[in-house]
């Protein structure tokens, strides 16, 4: 099944905002619905494909024409991310960002032969795993490209029980990667928001991390090896868990966005299925008091499986659980809500929970029970179809996250606010905005922030003042520009601010070595050299 062209995810479940949300939305922010309707597929024009000999030379990389496509709705699906500017844009009928063709490769050596006739022609690569990015790292800087399809590429190549690990193909779901690694008892235990969509390569290429990474670690440090195929060859990371041999290339590899090479097989740390999964809710008087409790847990154990806190305009408009929003089951909480969920076997499982129980009450929390945990578990893949439903009742709804140090926990947090707030108030739009603490970690946390507005005369226009307000009270705090939604072009800036010339020059070194002609992901990550 294809994601929804002009949204988030299956289209069988996207369901219209309640009325009682509407008008608090209308009431609140001054919300109304837009004048225009989105455009369809078949009134959405494109750019002519390429020309017949370079069809005939991918049709050749590939070995067959079928998996060589240029028809509009496949290119369509292909065009852009899904980040609120980018379902703006393509519901208006903006496709100067699609791909000239998808091409379907299966195996390595054809990613290789694909490479070598789009550099030979000139043309633009873009790897396309679940269109998931967020953050426009699948509109490249250069009009004419491919969009490298890697669905088909979607096998479990290897599982090592004895060392825990297995080898995966970069285009498998992360859903059907599960099942497969199910079947001998294993999970990578890797759950983002996007885990329906998203894609093993994908994972890696951005850094993903997952909704259970205090327990199981993000994408990166799960990542034991990868292959590479660049347009100068193949390139293999990675013959030990460990090595003191040099710098380690996978970490060149992991967060590149494909500027530097195709994926083409991840080898992962995995473990065993857990017998028990276990999710509660707490409750703190602010978010600096259930900041400081997270903290606690995160340094000094014991350290759940799944670990977050919601602020109070997030707890108070029911955000923690999304498929509960405008429901007369909507939960009347005050102050902050954390979530802690424990996975493995029942007696470690009880253990813990007992332990962390102690660290969370002595630092002023009052347990919830079960019920908002789980419902937090049931509904955690739902927030972008609300973000959709938001978009077609005329409200602006927009994430963005960060990290930084516990101790600048407090600060980041309140500059990024001030920004969005101000900007967007500036503009006519007084938002509403919200954010939980993500991930944990000994040293710092990741902030989360959800914005929501009225959508003002151009919503694009009026994002790009905010967004960039945001940004530049992340790096003034000492935030990292980006935690786990990866760098893209909307990022680049901060990113060449955060690496330094002589870092982005050494990384452009990287790429001149092995993209030459400049065919991978231009602009992507690093600017055009």
């Amino acid at each position: 099944m294809d994601m929804l062209w002009s949204g988030w995810g299956d289209p069988a479940k996207a369901a219209p905002l309640p009325d009682s949300v509407t008008g608090l939305l209308r009431d609140l922010l001054g919300v109304k619905p837009r004048d225009t309707a989105p455009h369809t597929l078949d009134e959405i024009s494109l750019a002519e494909p390429p020309p017949a000999p370079v069809l005939h030379a991918l049709a050749d990389a590939v070995g067959d024409a079928a998996h060589v496509r240029t028809d509009a709705e496949t290119r369509i699906r292909h065009t852009r991310g899904k980040s609120t500017p980018d379902l703006l844009r393509i519901r208006a009928g903006d496709a100067r960002d699609a791909p000239a063709a998808v091409v379907l490769p299966s195996t390595h050596d054809e990613v290789l032969a694909v490479l070598g006739v789009c550099a030979e022609h000139g043309l633009a690569v873009v790897p396309f795993g679940g269109g998931t990015s967020v953050v426009g790292g699948l509109a490249p800087e250069r009009s004419a490209f491919v969009a490298l399809d890697l669905r088909r590429m979607n096998a479990l190549l290897g599982i090592d029980p004895v060392s825990r690990t297995a080898t995966l193909q970069p285009g498998l779901r992360a859903p059907d990667a599960e099942a497969l690694l199910a079947e001998y008892g294993f999970t990578l235990g890797h759950f983002p928001q996007s885990y329906e969509w998203a894609t093993i390569g994908g994972f890696a290429a951005a850094r993903s991390s997952g909704q259970a990474s205090a327990g199981y670690g993000r994408f990166d440090e799960m990542v034991l090896g990868l292959t590479v195929a660049t347009p100068e060859g193949t390139l293999d990371t990675g013959r030990a868990p460990r090595s003191a041999a040099g710098p380690d290339l996978r970490q060149l590899i992991l967060g590149s966005e494909g500027a530097f090479g195709v994926i083409t097989s991840v080898t992962v740390r995995i473990r065993p299925v857990p017998r028990t999964r276990v999710y509660e809710g707490w409750r703190f008087a602010s978010f600096e008091e259930g900041a400081t409790a997270l903290r606690r847990l995160a340094q000094d154990g014991p350290r759940p499986t799944v670990l977050r806190l919601s602020d109070e305009t997030e707890t108070f408009i029911g955000l923690a659980q999304p498929d509960a929003i405008g429901s007369a089951e909507a939960p009347a909480v005050t102050g902050c809500t954390a979530i802690a969920g424990y996975e493995g076997t029942e007696e470690e499982t009880a253990r813990r929970r007992e332990e962390a129980a102690a660290v969370l009450r002595a630092a002023g929390g009052t347990y919830l029970g079960a019920e908002p945990g789980e419902r937090w578990a049931h509904g955690r893949y739902s927030a972008p179809y609300l973000r959709d439903a938001l978009l077609d009742a005329g409200a602006f709804a927009e994430t963005l996250e960060t990290a930084t140090f516990w101790s600048r926990v407090p600060e980041l947090y309140a500059a990024v606010r001030t920004a969005l707030t101000d900007t967007l108030t500036a503009a006519g739009t007084p938002p509403l905005v919200m954010c939980h603490i993500s991930h944990v970690y000994e040293n710092g946390a990741s902030l989360y922030f959800t914005v929501v507005s009225a959508q003002g005369e151009d919503p694009v226009a009026h994002w790009a003042p905010a967004k960039e307000a945001a940004c530049e009270a992340v790096l003034n705090a000492g935030g990292t520009i980006s935690h786990h939604h990866g760098v893209g072009t909307d990022h680049r800036d901060g990113y060449l601010r955060e690496a330094g010339p002589l870092g982005i020059e050494a990384l452009l070194a990287v790429k001149r070595r092995l993209d030459p002609d400049g065919v991978l992901n231009p602009g992507i990550l690093l600017p055009l050299d």
